[in-house]
């Protein structure tokens, strides 16, 4: 069997700043079936055309100071939550405050925005201050605010709250370089040179380094980025990320323009290291960008950003904004790190409310046995497109890659015979193993598909602050890393208030620790597999009594003027739903798809689940062994193994995994009278040790009794069964038998040659271990 089959996408249109490039295909590692995949057409961000390039000295790059004091920095200014308007100004009262070709792109083509969000609102009202160049005079403006730290929710438009003032920064600059270069030549006026200064500044010097935390966040921000700056001229964006051609990259970075770079940590600090045409133009940059701050160092990324900030500009030469969603202490460590002491703060999430949207309904689930997995997703997302006819759009987030190339293929199988639109839904894939380039294909669709009924199995590369428009479920099967993972995930429903959303998390029995621990400020309500059962039927008897009414005011298309059926359009479910819904029809389906899955990536999902939940014991409150068990249930239940796959001791022992009980977990029998030690070091002084196998345990030696007008007793008397004998010193072979020691043979044991105390039954099949010490065992 081959990979799991990738649905065919449709990409989004093409824009100016894009080249086309055909898909090539490659194997994801993953066999579950047989089939094909589609061509697909990939954007990439690329140069505009432009003249050739000028050289120039390069600077030395300074060292910036890396740990500081966070206890003796001086409180930054700031904006509390509690003062921010709640009135949203409009984009047409920045006339004057934004450049012309800025805030053409905004409020007309290609955008068309009217009103600021509350992050948006804060940030842009510093400006134009904010955008002058940091070599400005504290005379001309004396409070100008700098460095900025923004902490807002996700998906409130921070993007657009960085770049505006980041574009404009560059604008500025580029305007006062070939100003001084004219003064500097001594003279008044002159174009020409004006125009020659500025153009060899933009070829030499970086506007703007964002460094963001993934791939497709970076893509994200560099494609609003070429749409932000449609009507500046000659405005160029570079990306830098890994997984794409290194070669590429730094053609188009050594051939145009560095008016914004984009970067994720990895490869920059590569290029850094080995590019010195890369190290020059960022050591003269003079605005830095750091978006999902607390994401950057969630996934440890901490050692790349201190060696990206060694090759910038000191603090007091350049400006720094940090934006997170939440501000964590290695968050303010960092901003501490990065950002000038009088940083200003602004803060738009109230102290009071939740981190997560309000507006967003969320529900959980713990489902009574593994078994029921599979149907009650497959119920959500019929729940999705029966609620949300012609305009469902759900993400599914898996925690490990393997599982989520195997509920992809279960998605993209069992929908054309479970959802109500059948054949037509269209499944997209991302995870960390398919190519950069089919992730951003894959992405791109799923961003402008406009079917009504398109879900996207992703992993946690689509967690945080990539913007998929018109979202209206969010599913989360198995726990999320964090709970600001949590959060990011259910973020990207509900953004901006484009639609209402939902949240869902299902989980299994020995799951909800993590609900009841990490989750208990989250305004989740419960829900019961059997309700949703019930929801599910009760929408599609109302669908089966009038479809027509359930799709009045969706456009609906199936053909356009000239007779031709429109691709991708949304389209009415088959009636009747009510018998493929039934509980009894979904269950046959799956154990149908299930014995053709192969077992081997069952197996490989299982091993992928141990791996991710096991260290997180301490968060679900519950044992190791409760985990593997739990593991093993649904490898067998859920996924219909005929027996649990096979763990070794040895990979249980580097898991951590023991029974609670003894540090020799995992090893053969040992036996323990060998190295039994008395309670105390006088028990036995003085008196000889002899052998006795008369003891009920089976694990102590037992006294010589004494004379039993002894007035001290039998030491047996006050000795525990935790506590054994003193181990009796070896007799060597070649003393002799008169020796006044004791008889040689009567005081050897096991150890040394002699097999004496017969097996136990309960270890008759253990096998036995040959202690023989060096030249005095029998041969």
């Amino acid at each position: 069997m081959t990979c799991s089959l990738l649905a065919r996408a449709t990409t989004a249109s093409s824009r100016a700043c894009f080249r086309l490039q055909p898909f090539q295909s490659q194997s994801h590692g993953f066999a579950t079936f047989r089939g094909k995949r589609a061509g697909i057409l990939i954007p990439r961000v690329c140069s505009r055309t432009y003249e050739s390039t000028a050289t120039a000295s390069a600077a030395v790059p300074s060292s910036v100071a890396l740990q500081e004091n966070i206890a003796n920095a001086p409180a930054p200014t700031g904006i509390p939550a509690g003062n921010l308007s709640l009135e949203q100004p409009s984009w047409e009262s920045m006339k004057g405050t934004i450049s012309y070709p800025t805030l053409r792109a905004i409020i007309e083509n290609p955008y068309r925005f009217k009103t600021m969000t509350p992050v948006q609102a804060a940030v842009v009202k510093l400006l134009p201050e904010l955008a002058l160049p940091p070599e400005s005079t504290s005379n001309d403006v004396p409070t100008r605010p700098r460095d900025l730290l923004v902490k807002a929710k996700t998906g409130t438009g921070k993007t657009f709250a960085f770049l505006i003032p980041a574009i404009e920064a560059r604008v500025n600059a580029i305007h006062a370089w070939g100003k001084q270069a004219v003064r500097d030549a001594g003279l008044v006026s002159d174009k020409h040179l004006e125009a020659q200064s500025r153009r060899q500044f933009t070829r030499e010097h970086v506007g703007t380094l964002i460094i963001s935390p993934t791939r497709e966040l970076a893509t994200q921000i560099a494609n609003t980025a070429v749409k932000l700056t449609t009507h500046h001229n000659d405005f160029e964006v570079r990306l830098f990320y890994g997984g794409a051609s290194k070669r590429m990259q730094m053609r188009d970075f050594m051939k145009g323009r560095r008016d914004v770079v984009v970067a994720t940590p990895g490869r920059l600090r590569d290029l850094l290291q080995s590019e010195p045409d890369v190290a020059k133009g960022i050591s003269k940059c003079k605005m830095v960008i750091f978006d999902e701050a607390d994401m950057l160092l969630d996934m440890g990324f901490r050692d790349d950003i201190d060696a990206i900030m060694s090759y910038l500009p000191p603090k007091s030469e350049r400006q720094t904004f940090l934006f997170s969603a939440t501000l964590s202490r290695t968050v303010r460590q960092v901003a501490q790190t990065v950002l000038a002491q009088d940083h200003k703060f602004i803060d738009v999430v109230p102290e009071s409310e939740s981190p997560v949207h309000a507006h967003v309904p969320q529900y959980h689930t713990v489902l009574p046995s593994p078994s029921q997995q599979i149907p009650h997703f497959l119920r959500l997302l019929a729940h999705d497109q029966l609620t949300n006819p012609g305009k469902s759009k759900v993400l599914l987030f898996l925690p490990t890659t393997r599982m989520t190339q195997l509920f992809a293929t279960l998605v993209r199988e069992l929908s054309k015979a479970v959802l109500p639109a059948g054949a037509y839904t269209k499944v997209y894939e991302i995870h960390s193993k398919r190519t950069q380039d089919s992730r951003i294909a894959a992405s791109d669709a799923f961003r402008a598909d406009n079917s009504g009924a398109s879900i996207l199995v992703t992993s946690d590369v689509s967690a945080r602050g990539v913007d998929y428009p018109g979202v209206t479920r969010v599913i989360q099967l198995g726990i999320p890393a964090t709970t600001e993972q949590y959060i990011h995930r259910v973020g990207r429903t509900g953004r901006q208030g484009s639609t209402v959303g939902r949240g869902d998390l299902v989980l299994l029995p020995w799951e909800i620790g993590f609900l009841s621990c990490q989750l208990n400020e989250v305004p989740l309500k419960p829900v019961t597999s059997d309700e949703l059962a019930r929801q599910v039927q009760d929408l599609a008897a109302h669908y089966d009594a009038d479809p027509q009414a359930v799709f009045k005011g969706v456009p609906i298309k199936p053909q356009d003027a000239r007779g031709r059926p429109v691709r991708g359009a949304p389209r009415m479910y088959d009636a009747p739903l009510s018998p493929r819904l039934s509980s009894e029809e979904m269950n046959n389906s799956v154990t149908a798809l299930l014995q053709h899955i192969d077992e081997e990536a069952i197996k490989e999902t299982f091993a992928s689940l141990l791996g991710y939940y096991i260290p997180k014991s301490p968060e679900l409150r519950v044992q190791k062994g409760n985990i593997l068990a739990g593991c093993r249930s649904w490898a067998t239940d859920a996924c219909g193994l005929p027996t649990p796959p096979y763990v070794s001791d040895s990979f249980l022992q580097k898991m951590g995994l023991n029974d609670g009980r003894t540090k020799h977990f995992g090893k053969s029998y040992r036996d323990p009278r060998s190295s039994a030690r008395p309670a105390n070091s006088w028990e036995t002084r003085g008196r000889q040790n002899n052998r006795s196998f008369e003891n009920p345990r089976g694990n102590f030696r037992r006294d010589k009794q004494l004379d039993d007008n002894d007035h001290s007793g039998n030491v047996d008397e006050y000795r525990g069964a935790r506590y054994g004998r003193e181990k009796p010193r070896p007799q060597r072979e070649w003393m002799h038998p008169s020796d006044p020691s004791g008889n040689t043979e009567e005081n050897r044991g096991s150890r040394y040659g002699r097999e004496t105390r017969p097996q136990r039954e309960w270890s008759h099949d253990a096998p036995r271990r040959e202690y023989r010490s060096r030249g005095f065992g029998n041969q």
